[in-house]
């Protein structure tokens, strides 16, 4: 994870708020005002209190007590107003985020994201983002509004005497600036190792759900569920030191507060002793000045609170700015399917070599067979053929056009792509298949159910095709999924058809009906085709060796 200062992750963050700029303005403007009046509603009282009392004051009482309304109900509107604009950034601005993460995991995909924690990933996309609204909507326009609203009533303090202004600017500065860089100080890493912290506990009771069924066979259950509590209670005591440090925090600031306060009317009063101002100098500086902390003190309440929003930014930001394994190619001329072929490709996964040196030539049309030991990159083999990985020497080819320079989306309508494992949405089948091919029509998708030879099991169900499945389809069995997966071969009707241990778990009728498709398929396309069952190489019109490849090992 890259560590990020709390100043360049508050500059990122703004950054992205530029499509809604003129909302954020029209919020400070709004909130600016707002504080004002409620300020000077308090100043106003007291100019009424020293009418009453017939010192000479700038305006009537009965304009005092209309403005003192106007101000109170200008007020409420623009209280209102502000937070409602606040609010319509923060969550429009979570929206576009959400859009940017997901856009940004879509290139990851799948060299970067393999091996990742997929629970640590899920508190990213849904709590961490959310946290943001906080900074969103309640720290951009208030450190604004603070910083404005001060500077407003320091100038009219400071009109009653420029000591009176520059105790008005320190207090402003201790409470609005050091206490909360003092706070966040204090706070440390806290915020970073709550959120970590959050995201491992996610993925643990992910890990747990998913596996239930393996840990009441194995009597593991109270194991699990200690050392679920146990991250639990450490979650639970970083959350408690950091409540920690924000009741500290805000008792250190109202107790700055009082003191500022009593400085003022102290000095004040000692300057009227001078006859250096009068009480009025004495009475409605105190009031400003009791009255106007309000900005100040949500800028101080921020200290501790942003610490855990900063380290939710600062997880966003490193999926938003990680540099993807393969970059996506647009802007070059279709290519039609023509074959296939790896020269001289060494491919490794970090330090391990997986493929050393291997070419393999596929001609246009027929079915060809990959084998070899587990682990010999068979898989790793089609994988490169999508361009999910950049080989690290030699070329990989299609229509003898390197495959780096085709449109990415024109390389993937070329090829039809099966892994061993078949993920499925938490949707009906029909859409669960359709993927393949959004805008199929039922008909085609029944008849690549029919080649996938599941037809006849989805027609078995209550519901049909608009039976759903559960969730990763845990409803479904291992040999129904990967039919469900090769119907989405079928449908999606590539040139170029990738299958990784396609038939792995189905029975021997279900084979059969699968591989007389596929052969019947193969007469108009190309299949390389990866499998242990010798039943199932028995359709490939050449099969290789993957350990031999490097010499171009044909083993029929």
């Amino acid at each position: 994870m890259k560590k990020r200062s709390g100043f360049v992750v508050m500059a990122r963050l703004i950054g992205l708020v530029k499509p809604l700029a003129g909302f954020m303005l029209l919020a400070i403007f709004m909130g600016l005002i707002g504080h004002l009046c409620a300020a000077f509603i308090t100043v106003f009282g007291g100019y009424a209190v020293l009418g009453l009392l017939e010192y000479e004051v700038p305006m009537s009482l009965t304009v005092i007590f209309v403005s003192v309304l106007i101000f109170a109900l200008v007020r409420g509107f623009l209280r209102y107003a502000e937070q409602s604009c606040n609010h319509f950034i923060a969550f429009k601005l979570l929206a576009l985020i959400r859009d940017k993460v997901f856009g940004a995991l879509r290139k990851l995909c799948p060299a970067k994201l393999e091996g990742k924690d997929k629970g640590n990933l899920i508190s990213v996309i849904t709590s961490d983002i959310e946290l943001l609204e906080v900074f969103y909507a309640h720290t951009i326009s208030p450190v604004a509004i603070a910083v404005l609203f001060s500077g407003v009533m320091c100038v009219f303090i400071g009109s009653f005497h420029p000591v009176l202004g520059l105790i008005a600017i320190l207090a402003y500065v201790v409470v609005g600036v050091a206490i909360p860089l003092v706070t966040s100080k204090l706070s440390g890493e806290s915020g970073m190792r709550f959120r970590n912290h959050s995201g491992e506990l996610s993925g643990f009771v992910l890990d747990s759900l998913r596996g239930l069924t393996e840990i009441l066979q194995y009597g593991q259950g109270e194991k699990r569920l200690e050392q679920m509590n146990r991250r639990t209670d450490a979650l639970s005591e970083e959350e408690e030191r950091m409540k920690r440090v924000a009741g500290r925090n805000m008792a250190v600031t109202n107790t700055a507060i009082l003191c500022f306060d009593l400085m003022m009317l102290f000095v004040a009063a000692v300057l009227m002793t001078k006859a250096a101002v009068d009480f009025q100098g004495v009475l409605i500086p105190t009031l400003a000045l009791m009255s106007s902390f309000g900005p100040v003190v949500a800028l101080a309440n921020l200290g501790s609170t942003l610490q855990n929003t900063f380290a939710a930014g600062n997880r966003v930001l490193d999926i938003l700015e990680e540099t993807p394994v393969v970059e996506e190619v647009q802007g070059k001329e279709h290519v039609s399917f023509e074959g296939a072929k790896t020269e001289n490709v060494t491919f490794g996964y970090k330090e391990e070599v997986i493929l050393q040196d291997v070419s393999l030539e596929i001609s246009k049309g027929g079915i060809v067979g990959i084998v070899g030991r587990s682990g010999s990159g068979k898989s790793t083999l089609l994988k490169l053929f999508m361009r999910f990985w950049d080989v690290q020497k030699g070329s990989v080819k299609i229509s003898g056009k390197e495959i780096c320079g085709i449109n990415t989306r024109n390389l993937r309508t070329m090829e039809g792509f099966m892994t061993q494992e078949t993920h499925l949405f938490h949707d009906s089948i029909l859409n669960n298949v359709r993927i393949a091919k959004l805008d199929a029509t039922r008909e085609e998708i029944v008849e690549a159910c029919k080649k996938a030879s599941v037809h006849d099991f989805i027609m078995s169900l209550p519901r049909g095709y608009d039976t759903p499945v559960g969730e990763l389809g845990d409803t479904l069995s291992g040999g129904e999924r990967q039919r469900l997966g090769l119907a989405r071969v079928f449908l999606h009707d590539a040139p170029f058809v990738l299958l990784d241990e396609p038939t792995s778990n189905l029975d021997s009728l279900n084979e059969a009906v699968i591989l007389k498709s596929l052969k019947e398929e193969g007469k108009d396309k190309t299949v390389l085709l990866v499998s242990h069952r010798q039943s199932t190489m028995r359709i490939a019109d050449e099969i290789y060796a993957v350990e031999e490849l490097s010499g171009a090992g044909r083993v029929s």
